[in-house]
């Protein structure tokens, strides 16, 4: 059975114009947009995935902007995307880009990832404006019959905690009747 093992997100700017607009460097030089850490367990190593996703919005300055969206793990690059980005203003100018990346069989430890984006074409301008967003999902999956027992006894725990929590409800319940009888 698949769990989720870590989960974290960023959102460094929640709107568009929530910021001044910051010009996105040519290739090779790029802008982090968000970074994230996610962990993957020793048990869970290479059984697992890493869903990732980025929202970035831009906005293009001057021509015909190919912009390239990359997500590195530890600074390996894993995944890459590109998009075009017009600045006619008789057009859209302003754009919202979302990449979706997964990430399999990640090796146990703290892993930190990057969102960045940079422009390959010479001669035109492209900005960030916002917003901006980052989230990584780890889920391992189901590997074989031990995570079913563990599963099992991790549902076995959390149906005995139900049952004491109901029982101190239960107690709690009988002793606010008691004194609400001493003031009656």
């Amino acid at each position: 059975m698949d769990r989720i093992i870590d989960y974290q997100a960023t959102q460094p700017v929640s709107k568009v114009g929530q910021i001044r607009p910051i010009p996105i460097p040519h290739s090779p030089r790029r802008a982090v947009l968000a970074k994230i850490r996610i962990t993957i367990p020793q048990r869970d190593a290479n059984h697992n995935h890493v869903e990732l996703i980025g929202t970035v919005g831009v906005r293009g300055v001057t021509g015909t902007s190919q912009l390239l969206f990359k997500i590195f793990r530890d600074g390996k690059e894993i995944f890459r995307s590109q998009e075009g980005v017009e600045s006619d203003p008789t057009s859209e100018v302003n754009y919202i880009v979302t990449i979706q990346a997964i990430d399999t069989n990640v090796r146990g430890g703290s892993h930190s990832y990057q969102f960045t984006v940079e422009n390959s074409t010479k001669g035109t301008e492209a900005a960030v404006v916002g917003p901006i967003s980052f989230s990584g999902l780890a889920i391992a999956s189901g590997k074989d019959d031990d995570n079913k027992h563990d599963h099992e006894k991790d549902h076995e725990k959390d149906h005995e905690k139900d049952h004491d929590r109901d029982h101190e409800k239960d107690h709690d319940r009988d002793q606010d009747r008691n004194r609400r009888s001493w003031f009656e």
